[in-house]
This record gives structure tokens, C-alpha cells and sequence, in this order.
């Protein structure tokens, strides 16, 4: 079951529509709403022009050649896949982008990369492919009629919490695409967050807040503030600045900011943040 209310997190969709299942023998019609949800899950939501669709695939797969697995791998394995996820990309950025289009999820920890990065090095991008299609997790979530579909953000598809919050790390909202909806792009959003095992807060992808990305050199612990008596400093990360003095035609939007702050401070901080047109992202305590 999916953790708080969907629409807040960002995958009401996801929750509200049921997975694509293809019954043999089904209507051309059928076949084609099959078709647009593989290239809407496998290929991060993005356009697809006509001519850059899988023809033959297609075509073998409407005359019951290939079960909606085997069609799965064929447009994971096509250069469409490959040039916008794979030779273009940074290499840990594309195996957790293999994760959320193969398998649904983030990636586990350290060693599950290194796994798929050795299969990389040794095997190569296509052997990497059938990796997670020919795993028995995705035989047993998907089978072989089963559209793959995001389900990271339940939590019989997490073993641990910061796998769970991981997932909003790479799934912000049903609309926006892997690559283009994202601010990461091509870089690595996970890498630092999986080798340390560091949760992130999970925040609605409605407004300011979710356009947070944590600036270089910013720590998540607290590295000689000061605190409280009671040893209270809390992570505060802001993002939306505006400078209010220059027209709404022309407004500029400063760098995300991370801010470590005292308890008894807080109050104090925010309403400079809020003076200053800041947009709070999350407030975790560290």
C-alpha cells in the first residue's frame, strides 16, 4: 500500500490507475494501449516520435511473437534506449534510471550497483538489460504480460526506509519525464545517498519545494554548529529565491541553499528565509 495521501506525494497516478496486463489474443487497440504504456514506463514518459518507434517489435509483437517482456527488452536494448539513458549518461546515473524504468524502484544500496556496473564493465549494455529483465523479482512482479510500472513508493516493494524515500528522489509526479522533468538531467542523484545510506525527505512535488537540489559542499550533518542544551540542530533546505526588488518579467532565481540551525533559532530563521522570498523544501533534524 502506498505510504500518506498520493496526491500529496506525487503518484496519484501511479495509484490510482491499475497496472497494463496483455491477454493474448486481444484486439489490435489493445495492443497499441499496451505498446504506449512500454514506452511510457521503459522510456521515462518521454515523446516519442513516430519515427523513432520500434516497428518491427511492434509488428512482432502484435502478431503474438514477442510476450510483453520480450518487447520490454527490445525497446531497453534499441539506441533510442540506449543514447538517451545510457551512452549520454553518467554511468551511476543510468544504472538507477534502469531501476526505476525496469524494475519500478530505486536501487537497494552500494553493492546492487556494483553488481550492474560489473556487468557493465565485464558484459556489456546488453547483457546489463537482461539482467534485471531475466531476475526472478522481475519474473515474480511482472511475469511475462505484465507492463512494468513504478512501484517503489509501496512498501512491499522496499526492504528498508531509505529505499523508500529514494524513490521520490527519482519519481517526482505521473508528467515529468526521467531526464527533461528532472533538475538532476544526466547526473547521479542517488550515488552518495545509496554508498551512505542517507534518507531524504519526501516532500510534494507541488511548488518550489520539490525543485530543491542540494547544493555542492552542503553537509547533512552537523560539522561544528553549535546547538542547544539539548544538542538540537535541524537541516533546513530552502529553494525558490527571488530577488523582489527586480520586475516579474525579468525575476531571477538564486542557488538552493542548506542551512543548519540551533533549535531555539529556528523561528528566527524562518522568517528571514520568508523575508528573503525563500521557498522551505524540508526541515529534517541531523
Amino acid at each position: 500500500m502506498p505510504f500518506g495521501p498520493a496526491s500529496r506525494l506525487g503518484v496519484s497516478l501511479f495509484d490510482e490507475t491499475p497496472p497494463v496486463e496483455w491477454v493474448p489474443g486481444s484486439s489490435d487497440e489493445d495492443a497499441e494501449i499496451v505498446i504506449r504504456a512500454v514506452y511510457r514506463q521503459v522510456l521515462g514518459n518521454a515523446y516519442v516520435m513516430e519515427s523513432e518507434r520500434l516497428t518491427v517489435p511492434e509488428s512482432q509483437f502484435k502478431r503474438g511473437e514477442l510476450s510483453v517482456r520480450e518487447f520490454v527488452r527490445a525497446v531497453a536494448k534499441s539506441e533510442l534506449y540506449r543514447s538517451r539513458f545510457f551512452t549520454s549518461c553518467a554511468r551511476y546515473r543510468a544504472i538507477e534510471l534502469n531501476f526505476r524504468h525496469l524494475l519500478g524502484r530505486p536501487p537497494l544500496d552500494l553493492e546492487e550497483m556494483r553488481m550492474h556496473s560489473t556487468i557493465l564493465d565485464t558484459q556489456g549494455f546488453e547483457a546489463d538489460i537482461d539482467s534485471y529483465l531475466d531476475s526472478d523479482e522481475y519474473q515474480s512482479t511482472f511475469g511475462e504480460n505484465f507492463v512494468p510500472y513504478i512501484r517503489g513508493y509501496k512498501t512491499e516493494a522496499c526492504d528498508s526506509m531509505v529505499q523508500f524515500t529514494h524513490t521520490f528522489e527519482l519519481v517526482r509526479g505521473a508528467s515529468s519525464s526521467s531526464l527533461k522533468g528532472d533538475l538532476a538531467g544526466k547526473a547521479p542523484k542517488l550515488n552518495a545517498l545509496v554508498i551512505n545510506q542517507t534518507p531524504t525527505p519526501v516532500i510534494s512535488p507541488a511548488g518550489d519545494g520539490s525543485t530543491f537540489r542540494n547544493p555542492a559542499g552542503s553537509a547533512r550533518t552537523r560539522l561544528g554548529v553549535g546547538a542547544t542544551d539539548s544538542g538540537k540542530v535541524y537541516r533546513i533546505e530552502v529553494t525558490g529565491y527571488r530577488a523582489n526588488a527586480v520586475s516579474k518579467v525579468s525575476r531571477f532565481r538564486r542557488s538552493n541553499r542548506v542551512y543548519l540551525v540551533p533549535f531555539d533559532e529556528l523561528s528566527t530563521a524562518y522568517q528571514k528565509i520568508h523575508r528573503d522570498g525563500g521557498v522551505i523544501s524540508s526541515i529534517t533534524a541531523v
